[in-house]
């Protein structure tokens, strides 16, 4: 019998009788009304290759996660490697692996502040999940079980499941899935160009900002907040940087009532904004750092919940109370995963991708600014490091967004894929987003800028 290479038709075919896609209108694409989907085969450096051959500069890393690049031989000889040795065992009850404890080593080294241990996932959302059961955990164990509700920031993203769902301040998250559940908050978006009153400065924004999460606690009761997590800049809510001193003013808040500061790290940790993470380009002072994506640049699935001193020795005094830790997953620390982060932070190290970011970032805003800023219904171009946006609205000068129904955002990533870069469509606003993977050459940036730009001009002429 021959056998003969499916169709990229028949393989779409296939695709959308058997697959669920996340963020998918689940029934125009089972019908077949909606375009796609685009067969990605083939990835090396910035860019992607679908099956029919179609490449594509990939100007969001996967989804902020493929800060290496693809294509990278060293980590895929690593989880072959490894694979071969010891494919998978538990961390259950005292098991460990070589490249899991490596790779904490690693970690911590990098870290702001005095962390000192991690409970590995496999994504953000079960590595804030885990966050929350250490916060009520660390609380139980002081013996303040009424101290148990967690602030986090409208247009905050933490995560899709329950209860990192419900973190997450993006109310299309919430709508069809009964969110928010359980003793969640949410506070003021730290978003300057929508939020703050008409002449008030950054930092009085910050000052505010800050106010209204005093009030928040004062309405609940301080003695009921067990803790406030927070992006050091916002990713998919908007890729928003804090304004000036929103930090350092929220931070004041949380520590006059005792009350934990979880980072998440998801998206800025491990170089995206020109420091090993966020925390230290804002002067973050964390009890616990969410990460994932840059921990194995996507190659394979990792998360960390990742433990201070001050909750550590906490955590240790609940075992006189409570016995063994009881909490798992099935993945924790897996070896191939955990030996997939070491390749990357090897990568990571040895070609100073960090330093490298910390100089082309800033290039990447400045040319954002030289060629968005000024243009018909541009609101604001924003960003740092190699995380960057550019909002439309209707009426930038009395900000007035379009019609939510207009999708000018959506128009607008639509109209960067026909030039062959790939951008992202960013959710509760018309903003075209940028990630690019940090190894991303300045001569590159240019070549971006230039394609994002024909496919801006032709999508303005049209509105």
């Amino acid at each position: 019998m021959t056998e003969t290479t499916p169709s990229t038709k028949s393989l779409q075919d296939l695709d959308r009788n058997s697959i669920v896609h996340p963020f998918t209108p689940l029934k125009d694409y089972s019908a077949g009304t909606t375009a796609g989907p685009r067969i990605v085969t083939h990835g090396e450096g910035i860019r992607i290759r679908d099956r029919d051959g179609n490449e594509f500069i990939d100007a969001f890393a996967g989804l902020y996660c493929v800060n290496v690049g693809y294509g990278r031989r060293e980590i895929a000889d690593a989880i072959h490697r490894e694979a071969l040795k010891l494919a998978y065992y538990h961390a259950y009850a005292g098991h460990s692996n070589e490249p899991a404890i490596e790779l904490s080593r690693r970690v911590l080294a990098m870290t702001p502040g005095k962390m000192q241990r991690i409970y590995y996932g496999q994504s953000g959302s079960d590595a804030n999940e885990t966050q929350i059961k250490i916060v009520w955990y660390y609380n139980n164990v002081l013996g303040r079980p009424k101290k148990k509700k967690i602030i986090s920031r409208w247009r905050g993203y933490h995560g899709g499941t329950v209860l990192s769902g419900s973190l997450t301040g993006l109310e299309v998250y919430h709508r069809a899935f009964d969110l928010p559940q359980g003793p969640i908050l949410h506070t003021t978006a730290p978003h300057h160009f929508w939020n703050a009153e008409p002449g008030m400065s950054e930092r009085e924004f910050s000052r505010r900002c800050a106010q209204d999460l005093e009030a928040l606690i004062q309405k609940e009761g301080p003695d009921t907040i067990a803790a406030f997590i927070g992006e050091p800049a916002l990713g998919t809510g908007g890729l928003i940087p804090p304004p000036e001193g929103y930090w350092e003013e929220i931070q004041a808040v949380l520590r006059r009532h005792d009350i934990l500061l979880i980072a998440d790290e998801v998206v800025c940790g491990f170089g995206r904004v020109g420091t090993p993470f966020g925390s230290h380009a804002y002067g973050i002072e964390p009890d616990l750092i969410t990460v994932a994506k840059g921990l194995t640049s996507a190659y394979l699935p990792l998360s960390g919940a990742i433990v201070g001193e001050k909750v550590w020795r906490v955590l240790e005094q609940g075992s006189d109370l409570f016995g063994p830790f009881s909490h798992g997953y099935t993945y924790s620390a897996h070896p191939l995963c955990a030996v997939a982060g070491v390749a990357n932070l090897e990568i990571i190290e040895r070609e100073n991708i960090i330093g490298q970011v910390a100089k082309n970032g800033p290039y990447l805003q400045q040319r954002l600014q030289e060629e968005f800023s000024g243009r018909p219904f541009v609101a604001e171009v924003r960003g740092v490091g190699l995380l960057a946006a550019v909002e439309f609205a209707e009426d930038p000068a009395k900000r007035k967004r379009f019609d939510a129904g207009r999708k000018v955002g959506a128009q607008m990533a639509a109209a960067c894929v026909e030039e062959g870069v790939i951008s992202r469509a960013m959710p509760h606003a018309d903003a075209l987003g940028f990630a690019p993977p940090l190894i991303i050459t300045r001569d590159e940036i240019d070549e971006v800028i230039r394609r994002v730009k024909r496919a801006v001009e032709r999508v303005t002429a049209k509105l």
